[in-house]
């Protein structure tokens, strides 16, 4: 059986750098899901791509049809933007391994849906002055900056990702991002080593 691996982490931890390097990895045989958003598209950011960006009444209609696997809800500045993933094909753990970006929450809902077996977490950390300042650096080139947003978010990661929701969620190992090269060689090698994987572990370690 394959493995879904969770990236997690506050915001502004490099999750999406990290994402795209190790998916980047052939050897890892990681694969991607496609997840669901109803917030709007981003400049730089392409429908189907990073998300599939749909309307609150897509996300109800899902819901309806208990199509949706896991979900986050962030209550923004603009109103509530729903995260999802859908029952919708893309997932097959007797065939590949996977990749996802999601929360605590998120991560819990996978592991109860697919199985603890299954579920592989992957907390990444950040100093919170480092953290900050990658938050306001990327808002800066957003086309209408909105760093009331940013504030909000840099106070609901605290509770979000409290230590004891840390440790309830069974979360031991910790991943920092204070070197990239370092943080995501440190994370491949645990995926290659990690069990079920099939011959992963020893592509990577050819590829070195």
């Amino acid at each position: 059986m394959g493995k879904i691996y969770v990236l997690m982490g506050k915001s502004a931890t490099g999750k999406d750098t990290i994402f795209r390097r190790l998916i980047g990895m052939k050897e890892l045989l990681l694969h991607t899901v496609v997840g669901y958003t109803t917030r709007p598209i981003r400049r730089g950011e392409t429908d189907g791509r990073e998300y599939f960006f749909v309307g609150t009444d897509e996300w109800q209609r899902l819901q309806q049809e208990n199509k949706i696997i896991e979900s986050r809800t962030y209550h923004t500045i603009a109103g509530d933007w729903h995260y999802f993933t859908v029952e919708d094909g893309q997932i097959d753990l007797k065939k590949q391994d996977y990749l996802f970006i999601s929360t605590l929450s998120g991560y819990m809902q996978l592991r109860k849906h697919y199985g603890e077996e299954s579920v592989v977490p992957v907390y990444i950390e950040v100093e919170d002055g480092q953290r900050l300042q990658r938050s306001l650096s990327r808002e800066r080139r957003q086309t209408k900056p909105n760093y009331e947003e940013i504030c909000r978010r840099f106070l609901a990661d605290q509770q979000d990702f409290s230590e004891t929701n840390i440790r309830d969620a069974g979360i031991q190992k910790r991943y920092q991002n204070a070197d990239l090269e370092e943080c995501v060689g440190a994370i491949a090698q645990d995926i290659a080593q990690s069990p079920g994987l099939s011959g992963a572990a020893k592509k990577y370690e050819n590829a070195r």
